[in-house]
């Protein structure tokens, strides 16, 4: 499948509330663009949509050309710091804008504050991606750290009757609290991840949304299929994918293994991933050494190089052969270009192993709190 690419931003889609005036919104409006503490005209372009009950924002041409060309938001934090006379801040929480703002499939909210609440949930969670520190392990973890969680079979790790949900997550996923490492699968770390910044952002702007959460934690563990449904959404698809390089900070990314031996190797199906910003996605194994997206395509790519069968005869992956061949690649201008070429293709379908690559077609972000049903 080629990388398509839309001609231009469509940006976001803000309601305005049923009890609001037009007037009244454009000055919240102008309000929320001030805290970005960009100089002179705001780099959004913005106008009434569907009979002026919906405003959108996308980057003006010249912003888009110059901070996401092409729709590759991968430097886009680089970028941002050589814009003249910009006021200091919050660096994240601007890419983040910035990113959203040049969306190629437009991404709707509710309200401003809806919106609000969105950035920071990206934010808590491409932070908390940022110091998180596990040891991997792809069957199902025996351990969590007792004072927060208990273990019951055939339903998996519950919040303590008694514990902060907030302090639970942090506890499992930054050793700094515990002194230790627990054991996670990958995919099991994004949702304890995700589900620490929607967390944070709950406890602080919505404490009946937080007690329901710590309700819901304390009796069933949402998680797999039914955590994707619950706390998120799905941008793009395989008729409509997102450019290949376009990510925006909180979002959850799957790279696909398209070896077909070495997927068979528990755990190595592919990889999931948090994209903390400035071209940097997170590696829990090895937190201070994040991949950048050409890192992660050339480890998924080697997995192949250390594929081998341990005493029961199960396939297994040795990661020190991995790595040599990783920087054997990185040493050859030509292989790592052409390695490149090849991972850089959108994947095949599930259970396909042809031509594709290891690029999904879609990203996964947090849902609004609002949204979110636990009933």
């Amino acid at each position: 499948m080629s990388l398509a690419v839309p001609p231009e931003p469509l940006g976001v889609g803000i309601r305005i509330p049923p009890n609001m005036g037009a007037d009244e919104f454009e000055r919240q409006w102008a309000h929320f663009l001030a805290s970005f503490g960009f100089p002179g005209p705001d780099p959004a372009l913005w106008a009434p949509d569907q009979g002026g009950r919906v405003w959108t924002a996308r980057l003006q041409p010249e912003a888009f050309a110059r901070l996401c060309p092409g729709f590759d938001t991968l430097s886009l934090a680089q970028h941002l710091t050589h814009w003249p006379d910009i006021k200091p801040g919050d660096e994240l929480l601007r890419e983040v804008w910035l990113a959203l703002l040049c969306a190629p499939q437009r991404i709707d909210f509710d309200s401003i504050e809806d919106l609000e609440s969105h950035l920071r949930v990206r934010c808590h969670i491409a932070r908390a991606a940022e110091k998180t520190a596990l040891a991997f392990k792809t069957t199902a973890a025996a351990e969590r750290p007792e004072a927060f969680w208990h273990h019951q079979d055939e339903v998996g790790f519950l919040l303590q009757p008694e514990a902060d949900l907030v302090d639970a997550l942090t506890a499992a996923t930054q050793p700094e609290h515990t002194g230790r490492l627990y054991d996670f699968s990958c995919y099991r770390a994004s949702e304890y991840v995700i589900l620490l910044g929607l967390a944070q952002e709950a406890r602080t702007s919505s404490i009946e949304m937080y007690q329901r959460l710590q309700a819901t934690a304390r009796q069933r563990c949402i998680k797999s299929g039914l955590f994707h449904e619950v706390f998120l959404i799905e941008y793009g698809s395989t008729d409509s994918p997102i450019p290949a390089r376009y990510y925006v900070p909180g979002d959850r990314v799957w790279f696909k293994n398209p070896d077909e031996a070495s997927s068979n190797a528990e755990g190595y199906e592919g990889s999931w991933v948090i994209y903390m910003g400035g071209g940097l996605f997170s590696n829990f194994w090895k937190r201070d050494r994040p991949f950048t997206l050409n890192d992660k395509a050339l480890e998924i790519f080697h997995w192949r190089d250390g594929l081998y069968l341990d005493e029961a005869a199960e396939p297994q992956i040795n990661e020190h052969i991995v790595e040599a061949q990783v920087a054997a690649t990185q040493a050859d201008p030509a292989q790592h270009q052409q390695v490149l070429a090849r991972m850089s293709r959108y994947r095949d379908p599930a259970g396909v192993y042809q031509e594709g690559g290891c690029m999904d077609s879609s990203r996964e972000f947090p849902r609004p709190l609002k949204r979110i049903s636990l009933d």
